[in-house]
C-alpha cells in the first residue's frame, strides 16, 4: 500500500538546501583556485604539500626495491645488492631474466590497453606546458621498480622524477594553474622526488631548475625549494637516509690540481658520448636481431646476470658499490668492472628495461676518475693528486655529460661527501664536460633519445607554445581572390586603389595560382587587356596550416615575401588563407615576451 505523498514544501526545502550547499562549495573551490592563481604564497603552499607526497612516494619506491633485492638475491636486511662480494648462488643469474620476462609482459599489456607513449617531465615542460598523466607516471614508476628490483643495471631516478612530476601536474591541473606556474610545479615535483631519494635538497632543487624547468628564476625558487625541503624531511622521517661517501681525511688539493681535473672533464665528455651511442647501438642491434620485443629484456637480463657472476657491482644502480670503490686501492678489477658496468647498463636500457642512468653515471664516473687518478700517480708521481679526489670529480663530470646539470651534480657530490673544499674542483670538471659534450655532441641522454624519436628539443625550455602557434591560428580567411584568367583591367575595376593590398589569384578549380599586389595592378605601364596572371608572384611559395610560427618565419625568409598564401596541401593547392610576415613576427614577439616574463625576466 502506497504511503502518503511527500510534503512538497519539505522536498523543495531539501532540494534548495542541497543546491545552496553545492553552490557554496563551488564558490569556495573557485575562490581557492583564484587565490592560487593570484598569490605566489599559495603556489608555494601547494608545492610544499606536493613535495611531501613526492617524498612519501620516493621513500616507498626505495624501500620496496630494497626489500625486493633482499628477497630475490638473499641479502641480509640493509645490505646493498651492488656491495655484495658475490652472488649467493649461480642460479641468481636468472633473477634479471625473470625481471625481463615481467617487463615483457607489462609491455604487451600496455600495447593492448594503453598504447600512447608516456610523457616524461622534460617533454611535458618543453612541449605540453607541464601537462602529464598521473596514471602514466605511476606505471613508469612501477616499471622502474620491477627493473631495478630484479637487478637490471639501472637506477630508480626516472621513477622518482616521474612520480613527483606526475603528482605535481595533477595537483596543478586541479587548481587550473597558468602554464608557467604548472611548469614550475612539475619541475618542483621532479626535484622533490630526486631530492628525497638522495637525501639531497640542494641537488634536488637544481635538478628541477637545470633539467626539468630549463632555467633558474626567482619566481621558481620558492616553490622548488619548498617542495624539495618538504620531500627530504618526509623521507628522513620515514628512515630513508643516504650514507655520506667516505674519502681519505688527509686529502690535500692544490690550486694547480684544477688542470688535471679539467683534463678529466674532457675525458668524461668522450666517455659520456660513447655510452650514449652504445645504448643506441644496443637498441638497434636488438631491433635487427629478430628477437620479439617482449623477449628482449629477458635476453638482456641473462647477459646482465652472467656479468654479475664476475662482480655483483654491475647490478642495480650501484649505490653500495660506489661506497666500496671511492676510497679503495686502484687495481685491475676496477677497469674490468668499469667496462662490465657500461655493458650491463647499455644492455638493460637498450633492451627495454625501464630506468635511468643517473646513479649509474655517478658510479661509472667514480670508476673512471679512480682509474685516471691511478694513471696520473704512475705517470706523474710528483703531482700527488689522490685517486679518491679524481673519483669524486669523475662522478660529477661523467654524470653531467650523460644527464646534464653542472650545478646539480656539483651539489650532489657536495651533499654526498660533505666536503666543501672539493666542490670547486668538481664544478670545474663538470663545466668542462658540459661544454665539451654540447659542442661536440649537442645532447644529454634524455634529449638524445628525443632526437632519435624525431623531436628537436634540446632541453626543458618551453617551446610548446611555438608548436601551438600555427599558421592555421594566425592566418586570415577573408582574403580577396580573383580568377587568374581575368584581365588587369577587370582586376582594377574589382579592387580600386586602397580597397585591398593583396589579391590572391585562383584557377578555375579554386587552386592557388599566385599573388598580385593591387598597387602593382594599377601601375600605368600595364596594359588593362593583359592577363592578371602576368603579375602573379610567389606561385610556388606557400604555407601549410600545420606549420608552426618558426617554420612560417623561415618560409617567409626563403621566399623573400611580405605575404604568402596558405593551402591545404601542396598537391591540390586549395586556398584556405593568407598570412603576412609582419603579423607572424608580431605574434612571435608577443609569445616570446610572455615566455620571457614567465622565466622571471620581468615582474
Amino acid at each position: 500500500m502506497a504511503g502518503p505523498p511527500a510534503d512538497p514544501v519539505t522536498v523543495d526545502s531539501a532540494t534548495a538546501g542541497s543546491g545552496a550547499t553545492a553552490s557554496a562549495l563551488g564558490g569556495l573551490i573557485a575562490s581557492v583556485r583564484a587565490s592560487v592563481r593570484e598569490r605566489e604564497v599559495a603556489l608555494v603552499g601547494i608545492a610544499a604539500v606536493m613535495g611531501a607526497l613526492a617524498g612519501l612516494a620516493a621513500s616507498a619506491m626505495s624501500q620496496s626495491t630494497q626489500w625486493m633485492h633482499e628477497a630475490l638475491f638473499r641479502l641480509a636486511p640493509g645490505d646493498r645488492l651492488s656491495a655484495t662480494p658475490e652472488l649467493a648462488s649461480p642460479w641468481m643469474v636468472l633473477v634479471p631474466v625473470a625481471g625481463g620476462l615481467a617487463m615483457g609482459l607489462i609491455a604487451l599489456a600496455l600495447q593492448r590497453w594503453r598504447r600512447r607513449s608516456f610523457v616524461d617531465p622534460i617533454e611535458a615542460n618543453a612541449l605540453h606546458g607541464g601537462r602529464m598523466s598521473l596514471t602514466d607516471s605511476i606505471i613508469v614508476s612501477l616499471q622502474t621498480m620491477v627493473s631495478n628490483g630484479f637487478g637490471a643495471s639501472l637506477g630508480l631516478e626516472a621513477g622518482y622524477s616521474q612520480i613527483g612530476a606526475g603528482i605535481a601536474s595533477r595537483l596543478g591541473l586541479s587548481f587550473r594553474l597558468r602554464r608557467n606556474d604548472l611548469r614550475i610545479l612539475v619541475g618542483a615535483g621532479a626535484a622533490a622526488g630526486i631530492g628525497a631519494a638522495f637525501d639531497a635538497p640542494l641537488m634536488g632543487a637544481f635538478y628541477g631548475f637545470e633539467i626539468i624547468i630549463g632555467s633558474y628564476s626567482i619566481p621558481a625558487a620558492a616553490p622548488v625549494l619548498a617542495a624539495t625541503v618538504s620531500a627530504v624531511m618526509v623521507a628522513r622521517l620515514l628512515g630513508v637516509h643516504v650514507d655520506p661517501l667516505n674519502i681519505p681525511l688527509d686529502v690535500v688539493v692544490q690550486p694547480l690540481d684544477i688542470l688535471p681535473i679539467a683534463l678529466l672533464g674532457l675525458l668524461a665528455a668522450g666517455v659520456a658520448v660513447l655510452i650514449m651511442r652504445l645504448v643506441t647501438g644496443v637498441e638497434m642491434l636488438f631491433g635487427k636481431s629478430g628477437i620479439p620485443a617482449p623477449l628482449r629484456p629477458a635476453v638482456a637480463g641473462l647477459g646482465v646476470g652472467a656479468l654479475a657472476l664476475y662482480s655483483p657491482q654491475v647490478l642495480s644502480d650501484g649505490h653500495g658499490a660506489l661506497h666500496l670503490q671511492v676510497d679503495s686501492p686502484v687495481v685491475l678489477s676496477v677497469a674490468i668492472i668499469f667496462g662490465l658496468k657500461i655493458l650491463a647498463s647499455a644492455l638493460s636500457i637498450g633492451s627495454g628495461f625501464r630506468g635511468g642512468l643517473f646513479f649509474a653515471s655517478l658510479f661509472l664516473g667514480a670508476l673512471m676518475g679512480k682509474l685516471y687518478g691511478g694513471a696520473l700517480a704512475m705517470l706523474w708521481p710528483s703531482l700527488q693528486l689522490d685517486p679518491a679526489v679524481c673519483a669524486v670529480a669523475g662522478m660529477g663530470a661523467l654524470a653531467v655529460g650523460i644527464i646534464g646539470g653542472p650545478l646539480t651534480m656539483t651539489f650532489l657530490v657536495l651533499e654526498m661527501t660533505r666536503d666543501l673544499a672539493l666542490s670547486g674542483y668538481v664544478l670545474a670538471g663538470a663545466v668542462v664536460t658540459s661544454l665539451a659534450v654540447r659542442e661536440t655532441f649537442g645532447y644529454s641522454f634524455s634529449t638524445w633519445r628525443f632526437h632519435l624519436r624525431g623531436e628537436s628539443i634540446r632541453g626543458a625550455q618551453d617551446v610548446g607554445w611555438m608548436r601551438e602557434l600555427t599558421v592555421a591560428r594566425m592566418m586570415r580567411t577573408d582574403m580577396a581572390t580573383f580568377a587568374e584568367q581575368g584581365t588587369i583591367g577587370a582586376l582594377r575595376a574589382a579592387f580600386p586603389l586602397g580597397a585591398r593590398r593583396m589579391v590572391v589569384l585562383v584557377d578555375g578549380a579554386g587552386a592557388y595560382a599566385g599573388l598580385v599586389r593591387v598597387v602593382e595592378a594599377h601601375a600605368a605601364e600595364h596594359d588593362p587587356a593583359e592577363a592578371a596572371s602576368r603579375l602573379a608572384t610567389h606561385r610556388d611559395h606557400m604555407l601549410l596550416p600545420a606549420m608552426n610560427v618558426k617554420e612560417a618565419a623561415l618560409a617567409f625568409d626563403a621566399a623573400q615575401a611580405e605575404d604568402l598564401a596558405v593551402v591545404d596541401d601542396p598537391a591540390t593547392r586549395r586556398l584556405v588563407g593568407l598570412l603576412g610576415e609582419a603579423h607572424v613576427l608580431r605574434r612571435y614577439a608577443e609569445e616570446l615576451d610572455k615566455a620571457r616574463k614567465g622565466l622571471g625576466a620581468e615582474a
